[in-house]
């Protein structure tokens, strides 16, 4: 609306004035004037204008959809049909196309330890979600799954090794658990912050095959280049990795009853209790700038009438801005698969967390593959919905899949889809635009919390506090 009514001096109504910011021939979106515009419902967006509300402060969060969740969405049978292949009725065996499934557009899992659960606890958006362990965590070796070892005992019984490796394995994962950066003396003469991976994994004298799972099973690297890097890093993300194992035992992953659209859907819930305005199927047209190249407002033309909110600050995914404030960082290439069984080699599970290590297929990125399943409430009985992903290489980016596909075994439907990631230009402390970055090939949600940390520190100019502990906090909970 283009002007607010108050009351005059004789009782009636008389319009408020007109905001000088308002260009002529538009109406203000919604209120008009904000502290923060946030372009689109994805998970990284959504935690954000759920921290930022409960800072006080006043949040519109748009998205051109008519959902929640942007790429994060959870569709059901005859949503993903017209995404991936519109006028097509999905087949009948598949089950009730709207009533069985929440098929996730992007593979995750969350670490059980890990920064995003950290999120979760402190927003106490828990409240509004319900998750299950993940049935088991693997890695791929001479085309055979095998559970990822991650404790002492597990490593003298894996399949991975021999009898000699397994001890030097053991040895290896018995100086990880004791290893505290504030203790020197569980440093046992080494400089984690010099010595490189590389040069550990050769001080216990493991061998090439014992290094690749334990750095991407484990450590969840996506390439070898973390092997020529200090140390420190890489064993941090291992104590993780094996402390999130420890909480439940099967795997260190956890996912979302009805799908992984529950989560931007809990920190939206969160922004609209603290007084945020949601409005969806808004089609966000243009970011506004002045002469400065500052970004103060966005334009929706709604009902064919122009509309413009104002914003101190901006934030959103790629799609919504300008293609000069971003630059690709490469592509994703992910294929989404309905099964009727289970992966050979997992006894039976109803969910998994796949890896195939680059090195073990000849490449140079390592192919994830993630199945969740009826038991999770994303598909019909006696379904699965397995999801393999990869960061392109070549010109035939589903080729590239192949591996994942041999694991698969027989598909009832696959919904292919190969995408550009993009990265922001600048960081937005200039031009008052706060991008996220688009979501990479892994299958759990690390990266994506580092993102959300990097992004509130631009926009609050302080670092996130995520110094609380899943551990003690869910036992209170």
């Amino acid at each position: 609306m283009a002007e607010h009514e108050g009351k005059g001096g004789d009782g009636g109504e008389v319009p408020a004035p007109r905001p000088d910011w308002l260009p002529d021939g538009c109406e203000m979106l919604a209120d008009g004037e904000y502290d923060a515009i946030v372009m689109g419902t994805g998970l990284k967006e959504a935690i954000m204008s759920g921290l930022l509300s409960t800072l006080g402060m006043k949040v519109l969060h748009v998205d051109r959809n008519n959902y929640y969740g942007g790429e994060c969405a959870s569709l059901n049978l005859t949503n993903l049909y017209n995404k991936f292949r519109p006028g097509q009725p999905p087949a009948p065996e598949l089950g009730h196309p709207t009533r069985d499934y929440n098929v996730d557009l992007i593979p995750k899992f969350l670490m059980a330890n890990g920064n995003l659960v950290k999120m979760l606890l402190m927003t106490k958006v828990t409240r509004y979600l319900e998750f299950k362990t993940v049935d088991g965590s693997y890695v791929v070796k001479g085309g055979k799954i095998n559970k990822v070892p991650a404790t002492p005992d597990e490593a003298l019984r894996t399949s991975l090794m021999g009898i000699f490796e397994k001890r030097r394995f053991r040895n290896f994962l018995q100086y990880l658990a004791g290893y505290d950066e504030q203790q020197p003396d569980t440093f046992k003469g080494r400089d984690l912050r010099r010595m490189t991976m590389l040069q550990l994994y050769e001080d216990f004298g493991l061998d090439e095959n014992t290094q690749s799972f334990t750095g991407h099973a484990m450590a969840l690297q996506r390439d070898d280049t973390y092997l020529h890097k200090p140390a420190l890093e890489t064993i941090k993300s291992i104590q993780l990795y094996v402390r999130s194992l420890e909480r439940y035992g099967k795997s260190p992953y956890i996912y979302p009853m009805y799908g992984l659209g529950g989560l931007p859907e809990g920190f939206s819930r969160l922004c609209a209790i603290h007084g945020g305005t949601f409005m969806l199927q808004c089609p966000v047209e243009e970011v506004l700038f002045d002469d400065s190249g500052v970004a103060w407002g966005i334009k929706a033309t709604m009902d064919g009438v122009p509309q413009v909110a104002k914003a101190t600050m901006l934030i959103g995914d790629p799609s919504y801005f300008p293609s000069r404030m971003v630059k690709p960082t490469g592509m994703v290439a992910r294929s989404i698969c309905i099964m009727d069984h289970p992966f050979n080699g997992t006894n039976d599970a109803e969910s998994t967390q796949i890896i195939i290590p680059g090195r073990q297929v000849n490449r140079h990125n390592d192919i994830y593959v993630c199945m969740v399943s009826f038991s999770h409430c994303v598909a019909s009985p006696g379904k699965y919905v397995a999801i393999a992903s990869t960061t392109v290489e070549t010109s035939d980016p589903l080729a590239e899949l192949a591996p994942a596909f041999e694991l698969l075994g027989p598909v009832m439907e696959r919904f292919d889809d190969v995408s550009n990631t993009l990265t922001p230009v600048e960081d937005g402390t200039a031009d008052r635009c706060f991008i996220s970055e688009s979501y990479d090939a892994t299958s759990h949600f690390e990266t994506t919390a580092a993102d959300v940390q990097s992004l509130y520190e631009r926009v609050t100019g302080q670092k996130m506090d995520l110094s609380i502990d899943p551990e003690v906090e869910q036992e209170e909970g």
